[in-house]
Parts: C-alpha cells; structure tokens; sequence
C-alpha cells in the first residue's frame, strides 16, 4: 500500500482539496473520532482505530460494526494507534494525517510529537488548512514560493542544523526547546534545503497562495 490518509479528531473544515485528497486516496483511515469529520462528506474509511470513545453512535452505524479495529491500550492515543495499524498491518509507507491540531493543546503536541517518532519508519507529514508539516532527520528538499514562510521547529535538541535557500540561513546552530528554534524564516526562491545531524526537525509551510490552494513539497 503506496499512500494512506488519517483524519484525526481535532477541529476540522473540509475544503474542497482535501475532501479530493480523502476520496482518490488508496487507503482511508479514521482515528475514532476522525469518523465524525468523514461522515459529515460522505466519504467512508476502510477502518476506523481507536477505543471509540469520540465515535457518534450514528456514525458507528455508518461506518459499520465490520470497519471497526478495536484498540484500547490507554498508554497510546487514538491517532498513534492508527499509524501503527497504518505501518505495521497495512503496510503504508506514506502517510498523510489531516486534522492533526487544533483541539487540545496536549493533544496538538502530542500528535506533533507522532510525526517525529515514525518518521525514521515511513515517509508522513500533517497537513492543516493553511500548512504542512513534515519531519526531517537528515536532509529534506522543499519547493517553495518566494516569500513563503518557513519554520523550524525542533522535536528536542536538534544538533547542527543547516539551510540553503532561506533568507536567515542556519550553519551549524543548535535547535533545541529549552534554547533557539527558527520560526518565521522566509524561502527565498524556488526551492529550500534542511539539513541535521540529530533529528528530528519539523519543517512547518506556510501557504503563499489563496484559500485552499495546495502547500508543495517534499522529502
């Protein structure tokens, strides 16, 4: 299986691309309470991952009792359980995650958190309305607009970390969460580079573009 979708549970508003993403989309997945967002579209997910605490009793009709993939280890959240199911029983190695923040401040960090964790296993990133946020451990390229905003955020301490094609290059600095991150840098053509020696690093894009126009890029 090339690419897999998660809908998780944070607040969401579809737009017209990504409920195009969610239907052409090889595999669908739902974390819980992600189903209530698909349901409100039309669109059903192969599987719905959680202890369904958060699933609708409607929408769990819906979806139907056979979709449902029962996972109730407390030690791990909805979402988290989803990528394993994605990975480990599906076989995915791409994985998109819309509605990934935004709720619960702990929750928005602790999915953020995800990205970082899987992303030595399997190619994923997380797209919101208006960005895309994608792990880096090594070296990521990116294709950019002028002016795009760019931050740099790093999961931990993030050793010798470089740039090429931002306005405020970094050679070597230290991200770390108790010292420096990079937040609002500015892409200055076409493309960009990131590079660190211990990852990972979360590369956050900005839209340049209108309302619901598609964030490029890619590692």
């Amino acid at each position: 299986m090339a690419a897999t979708v998660i809908v998780a549970d944070a607040p969401w508003r579809w737009s017209t691309r990504f409920v195009a993403l969610v239907r052409r989309t090889p595999l669908l997945l739902a974390a819980d309470g992600g189903a209530n967002h698909l349901a409100r579209i039309g669109v059903r997910p192969a599987a719905v991952i959680g202890d369904f605490d958060s699933l609708l009793p409607a929408v769990r009709r819906w979806v139907g009792e056979e979709r449902l993939v029962l996972r109730p280890d407390q030690s791990k959240t909805d979402l988290g359980k989803a990528i394993s199911y994605a990975v480990d029983e599906r076989g995915a190695d791409r994985v998109t995650i819309l509605a990934a923040t935004g709720g619960r401040l702990d929750h928005t960090v602790e999915n953020l958190s995800l990205l970082g964790r899987w992303a030595a296993r399997v190619t994923i990133e997380a797209l919101e309305e208006h960005v895309r946020i994608v792990p880096v451990c090594n070296a990521g390229r990116f294709p950019s607009e002028t002016g795009q905003v760019v931050s740099l955020f790093p999961l931990g301490r993030c050793n010798n970390v470089r740039t090429r094609g931002l306005r405020w290059e970094l050679t070597g600095t230290v991200l770390d969460l108790k010292g420096q991150t990079s937040i609002s840098n500015l892409a200055e053509g076409s493309e960009f580079e990131v590079a660190v020696d211990e990852g990972p690093l979360l590369v956050f894009l900005h839209e340049t573009a209108g309302e619901g126009a598609p964030v490029r890029g890619t590692v």
